[in-house]
Order: C-alpha cells, then sequence, then structure tokens
C-alpha cells in the first residue's frame, strides 16, 4: 500500500467550543518571542492556534507591569491561551483568575520550562518531580476558573522519570480540556532529538480521550506530516523553527491540505516581513524596547543569505528606527553573491 497523502490524514479536531477543520498548527509559548505582533503574523500566515509568552503567577498577582502586558491581545489572533507559570498553588489560582478575566479562549499552565531560573524554584517543568502537587495544582485551577484549561509539560523530569503515560491520565482527570507534549525532559533541556514515541503513547491510550498536541522538532512539512502520520496526535506545536520564519505556518498547511511545499520566502519578502514586524512591535511596546527584543529575530529573519554577518551587526546595533530602516533599504539593493567574504583568520600556532 502506497503513502497516504498528506491530505489523507487530516480530520478535524473540537477542543472545547473550537472546532478546528484538520489537526491545528500551534505557535508555541516563547519567552520575549511570542508577543501580539509576532502571534499576529503568525496567524496571518497559517498558524490556527496560538499561545503568548509564558506569564510570572507571581508577576499577575502583584500586578506587574510587564506580567500584566504580556495579557494583551489582539482580537485577530484568537484562538489564543494565556500561559502562566509558577511554583506555588494558591498563588497559581489567582494568577489563572487574573489571566482568564483577559477573556482568552483558553488558561494554559507552563509544566514544560525547563530553564535553570524557572525549574530549580519548583516551576514550569522543575514541578515533574513532585507530581503529586503537579495534579493538584491543575485540579485546583481547573475547579477555579470557567475558561478551559490546558496544560503543556514535558516527558518527565529526566531519563529515570518519564512518566508522561500516567500525568496524562492524571491530568485528564484533573478535567483539562487537551494537553501538549514536548518530546524531551527537563534535563534534556532543548538538546538531543525530541521523542516522538511516548508522545504517541499518550495519544493512543484508550483511556485517553482528550485532544494530544505534540511538540518538538517540527522545523519542516515534511516533518510535520509524519508527525500526523506515525503518531495520530490532534495538533502539531511550533516553536524555534517559526522564530524569524512566520512561513513555516504557511508552508506546512499547504502542505497537509495540497501536497505542495510553497518556496521559501525572497529577499524581498524577508525585508517587507521584517520591517512590518519591527512597525507593529514599535506600536505595541515603543520604539526603544521593540529596537532592543527585536534584535533576536533578525538573524532568524535573513537566515541562510551568505555574507549577510556584517548586515546582522548593523541591524542589532542600529540606535533608531530611521538608522534600521536605511539598513533595510540597503540590503534591499545588495546582491549577497558578488559580497567578497572576510580572509581566514591567521593560524595562531604560526
Amino acid at each position: 500500500m502506497s503513502d497516504p497523502k498528506p491530505f489523507d490524514v487530516l480530520r478535524p479536531v473540537r477542543i472545547c467550543r473550537i472546532t478546528f477543520s484538520r489537526q491545528p498548527l500551534i505557535l508555541a509559548p516563547m519567552e520575549d518571542v511570542t508577543d501580539p505582533p509576532f502571534r499576529l503574523l503568525c496567524r496571518e500566515l497559517g498558524a490556527d492556534w496560538v499561545y503568548t509568552e509564558f506569564i510570572s503567577a507571581d508577576g499577575l498577582i502583584r500586578d506587574a507591569d510587564k506580567s500584566l502586558q504580556k495579557l494583551d491581545i489582539y482580537p485577530a489572533e484568537r484562538p489564543v491561551s494565556i500561559q502562566i507559570f509558577g511554583a506555588h498553588i494558591d498563588a497559581m489560582v489567582e494568577a489563572a483568575k487574573v489571566a482568564a478575566a483577559s477573556n482568552p479562549d483558553f488558561v494554559d499552565i507552563n509544566f514544560g520550562c525547563p530553564v535553570r531560573k524557572v525549574a530549580s524554584k519548583g516551576a514550569g517543568s522543575g514541578i515533574m518531580n513532585d507530581v503529586p502537587k503537579m495534579v493538584e495544582m491543575t485540579r485546583r485551577i481547573v475547579q477555579a476558573i470557567d475558561l478551559p484549561v490546558t496544560v503543556k509539560t514535558r516527558l518527565g523530569y529526566d531519563q529515570k522519570t518519564k512518566y508522561i503515560v500516567d500525568i496524562a491520565e492524571r491530568l485528564q482527570d484533573c478535567g483539562i480540556a487537551a494537553l501538549a507534549i514536548h518530546g524531551r525532559t527537563r534535563c534534556q533541556m532543548y538538546s538531543g532529538q525530541a521523542d516522538w514515541s511516548l508522545i504517541g503513547e499518550v495519544k493512543n491510550n484508550p483511556r485517553m480521550h482528550i485532544p494530544i498536541i505534540g511538540n518538538g522538532d517540527i522545523t519542516s512539512p515534511e516533518l510535520a506530516l509524519k508527525a500526523l502520520n506515525d503518531f495520530g496526535v490532534d495538533g502539531i506545536m511550533v516553536g524555534r523553527a517559526s522564530i524569524g520564519n512566520p512561513w513555516i505556518f504557511k508552508q506546512i498547511s499547504q502542505y497537509l491540505d495540497s501536497g505542495i511545499i510553497s518556496p521559501a520566502p525572497d529577499m524581498r519578502e524577508r525585508i517587507e516581513m521584517c520591517r512590518r514586524h519591527i512597525e507593529m512591535s514599535v506600536k505595541w511596546k515603543g520604539e526603544r524596547v521593540a529596537l532592543f527584543e527585536m534584535r533576536r529575530h533578525y538573524s532568524h529573519y535573513f537566515k541562510g543569505i551568505v555574507n549577510f554577518m556584517p548586515f546582522r551587526m548593523r541591524l542589532v546595533t542600529a540606535a533608531s528606527l530611521e538608522a534600521l530602516y536605511a539598513v533595510l533599504d540597503e540590503i534591499a539593493i545588495t546582491d549577497f553573491t558578488t559580497i567578497q567574504p572576510p580572509p581566514p583568520e591567521a593560524d595562531s600556532a604560526s
């Protein structure tokens, strides 16, 4: 039997009151990346569902300006999840209430962030060392708000504690609406290769009836299709591969619907998207902050362009919006194939 065509594996997916015509493509939550401008760009280019940056529960209940700003939602980006993280159950319950008051489509609990400053305090994936607390926190949040609650987590804390099949059942019993699983442990951080086999075990567990979303190493339309074919997940979450590349959602969507992979964006499209991202960021957070926070995106928007490094340095050091646009204008008229690469550094041992 021949392999199924991409559109042969598609099926509607319903999560509470929202029905997707096929398994949704989801923008993963990423700190300092998935702000409202970037989420909106990804929605316009084919993402079916987006997540906010993760938001500190302590910051929300203290009314910290940075945390409260992350609650902002553009109407055009829905459906959207507000994701919260924290180590203390009471604080997380109160934060969930604050998040729910902003009227997102879902409130998501972050049990997946692996970075030391979060996990070492027992938040994010650090809570996977205390599964009873993880379950109790989830149960209390589900009971505290009227909106659907979802969870994003990992396979386990380390290689010896990959208990995600059991954890998934227990979280489902708490009443969550969907579960997203990153195919790595906390100790792996983002290294190695994501293990989708355990995600598949959760999805194919006969006890599970909520949608299961797979996350980890989805960097191309072909890999998205493989995840749907091999593991039967109810949604595909894309994280780092979308940074500076919101087109990935358009490429995956077109491939799933037609079997055709659209070409990579040309230089004109890259410049126009980068400029629009900058404009939206300046409007949302002001010129000074926007210029600083956009720096992480430039190398991604122009990834793969040979001899681009001198322009990247000028982009990240531009001190004004006018100077930044001047660099983009110069990039637009530059023939990068004619730029001579810098000479190799002298061998220090010679």
